[in-house]
């Protein structure tokens, strides 16, 4: 029989057409059919997002450098992680980024946008350098990241109340503004000496730009540092008519080892000093009146000072006056009280063979007599909207502080000075202060500065005219003022808290960032009430012996407690050390600073400096190297008359004679040394 079916638009088939049924042993092939079709677009698919993930991974890697969106780490030659930076302030949307040369650049984070590149720079074979710029588009949002310390030892920054070396971090600091501070008065503040500078025993080393408003943290738990550049509830401001839009940038650079790749920061990002300060400086010490007679200083115990000088036959590169010789702060003219005859006095000084050096300071209290006319004139640094004068407190009172941006202030400064040295013949002088918390904290200057810091750059300018005797306590990006910088007054005790412990860390600090002609302070310490060890007004007997063998190898020596204060054995001493001083540091010293002026190499040096791969050398920090071929290491501990001492690698022969030819480093346990000794080696 015939089954009529409906067919097409045409007419109907005719066609027979016999029925069939599927059998139930056939469906599943169907699935799995349709199954391994599923399968297949999986793989494909899972392919082509592998090969896009590898090209992405290809695109964030830019030399030894791996990006990811939380950071980035580079490695050495070697393939060991040498540093990392984690992102705080945004993750990245890795879509956003592309590569383009040695330039790898983002534009946006996962909830803004933003502009951050990454760039490779090769300047020469042995050394690998990253530029990174993280620049916020919305005002007010700060750029926070954080640097891992736990792959290396690090040194640099600043200089602090409790100076170790390498740098040791305990507790959590948010990040705080970095600029310089007085810390003898604020004890947790940075140094008047700073620099945005580190580097690390894995020859790695970061350089902050100076544009950045840089705010430094810490904290020790997650091991880490914070860098951090923001404007809200900070003394930076941006530039004048733009949106404060924080942009933190700053450059990386790996070398082979931790000397070459100093070496090279150095010499790229550095000032370097232009001339050599007076070399009398480096061969004859200084004697100042301070720690001996404070401010109870008058024209009879200046000439009995210098008397007592010439009684016992010790030599004086010249003689500083220190505070107070005025009536009042912020006056230019001898006290007639306290020196009814000052020409007299220094002509007298001048013929027994002094020079003689004053201490003066940027600050004019509001009862000297120069205050009105400096009000009057706008010398000084004034509030935010300019209209008014800052008053500011320090340590002698409160008044104005001068503004060092305003030509006008600089002049009358400059005059100030200028009338002191040709009315009485004053050779140099001893600028103190300058730290940027003796400003206010919101402030206006005659011309606008970002960074406060860069006022005490300003001030530093005030010593060039008399640089080849002046010293200085604070400095910012000055090391081409080209005189002597004094690390702030140390107390008399033996710890790391501002003591005899403390001075060799500071000095390799200070070195490291850049300033190489380095005054140590005062033999013994300055002898205040309440922060002197031992009995009496004077320093701990033991403590003044070792401190003077100790500044007998720092480029200049400074006395102001006389050794005839303490009895005839502490005079010897001291004479021994300051004649060896003058025959062995000194000539030394003189050749090292002449060789500053082209490299910026420190005059002193760590005990890495030759021993680059050396994991001892390291964390020493109670040894240093003149150069390098005299290695020093004095006693700090009380009733010690003995040592360890750590010998690098190489040829040395010691004070006593003995000589050491030794092809590893090596351990000189409990190596004697006399209250009358210090222990160095010279390379033979």
């Amino acid at each position: 029989m015939y089954q009529v079916v409906p067919g097409g638009a045409g007419g109907t088939i005719t066609d027979v057409i016999p029925k069939q049924k599927h059998s139930k042993d056939t469906r599943p092939l169907v699935w799995a059919g349709v199954i391994g079709l599923v399968l297949l677009i999986a793989a494909v698919t899972a392919w082509c997002y592998y090969i896009a993930s590898l090209r992405k991974a290809e695109l964030l890697k830019t030399q030894l450098l791996d990006l990811n969106k939380d950071g980035y780490i580079i490695r050495n030659q070697g393939g060991s992680i040498v540093f990392r930076m984690d992102f705080r302030s945004g993750t990245l949307d890795l879509d956003s980024c592309s590569k383009e040369g040695e330039l790898l650049s983002c534009g946006r984070t996962t909830d803004r946008n933003l502009n951050f590149f990454i760039e490779t720079v090769r300047p020469k074979d042995t050394v690998q350098c990253y530029r990174v710029r993280w620049e916020e588009l919305v005002p007010d949002i700060p750029v926070e990241h954080a640097m891992t310390y736990t792959f290396a030892h690090w040194y640099g920054g600043a200089v602090s109340a409790i100076q170790h070396w390498p740098i040791s971090i305990s507790g959590q600091q948010p990040p705080k503004p970095f600029v310089t501070g007085d810390i003898y008065s604020n004890r947790n503040e940075f140094g008047g000496i700073l620099e945005s500078y580190w580097l690390s025993s894995n020859a790695t080393a970061i350089k902050i730009n100076n544009s950045v408003p840089f705010h430094l943290g810490w904290n020790d738990t997650e091991k880490t540092m914070s860098f951090q550049a923001r404007y809200n509830d900070s003394p930076f401001k941006s530039n004048p008519g733009e949106a404060p839009c924080a942009e933190l940038s700053y450059r990386v650079c790996v070398g082979l080892d931790v000397t070459s790749i100093h070496k090279y920061m150095v010499r790229r990002y550095f000032n370097k000093p232009n001339k050599v300060p007076a070399k009398v400086m480096f061969r004859h010490p200084i004697w100042s009146t301070w720690a001996l007679h404070k401010t109870d200083i008058d024209q009879e115990k200046v000439l009995t000072y210098a008397a007592n000088i010439r009684k016992y036959k010790f030599n004086c590169s010249h003689l500083q006056l220190d505070d107070r010789y005025t009536s009042r702060y912020g006056e230019f003219e001898f006290d007639q009280t306290k020196f009814p005859n000052a020409s007299s006095m220094f002509q007298r000084l001048k013929s027994d063979g002094f020079l003689v050096s004053l201490w003066i300071h940027p600050f004019v209290n509001y009862d000297s007599e120069n205050f009105h006319s400096c009000v009057e004139r706008g010398l000084f640094v004034r509030e935010p909207t300019g209209r008014l004068p800052a008053l500011v407190r320090w340590w002698n009172g409160i008044g104005g502080i001068l503004d060092f941006t305003n030509p006008e202030a600089r002049d009358w400064f400059s005059s100030q000075l200028r009338s002191l040295r040709s009315r009485y013949g004053v050779s140099s002088f001893k600028f103190d202060a300058g730290e940027t918390n003796y400003l206010p904290w919101k402030f206006s200057t005659r011309t606008p500065i970002r960074d406060p810091s860069f006022f005490t750059r300003r001030y530093t300018e005030m010593a060039i005219p008399y640089n080849d005797r002046a010293e200085l306590r604070s400095g910012y990006q000055s090391q081409n003022i080209s005189c002597f910088f004094r690390p702030i007054d140390r107390d008399s005790v033996w710890g790391y808290e501002l003591g005899l412990k403390s001075l060799i860390p500071t000095v390799l600090t200070i070195s490291i960032l850049g300033y190489q002609f380095i005054l140590p302070d005062m033999i013994g310490g300055n002898a205040y009430l309440n922060r002197t060890d031992g009995n009496s007004v004077l320093p701990d007997r033991e403590l003044y012996i070792r401190w003077l063998e100790l500044s007998a190898f720092m480029p200049s020596m400074q006395f102001s407690i006389p050794p005839w204060a303490y009895d005839n054995e502490v005079v010897e001493i001291a004479r021994k050390y300051t004649a060896l001083h003058e025959s062995i540091v000194a000539p030394r010293v003189l050749e090292l600073a002449g060789e500053v002026l082209d490299t910026g190499d420190p005059i002193i040096r760590p005990l890495w400096w030759i021993a680059t791969g050396d994991e001892t050398a390291y964390k020493i920090d109670s040894q240093f190297l003149i150069g390098d071929d005299l290695m020093v290491a004095p006693v700090l501990e009380p009733g010690k008359q003995e040592r360890d001492i750590y010998l690098p690698a190489g040829h040395w022969r010691s004070y006593k004679g003995e000589r050491f030819d030794i092809k590893e480093p090596l351990h000189l346990t409990d190596y004697p040394v006399d209250l009358d000794e210090i222990a160095y080696f010279v390379w033979v």
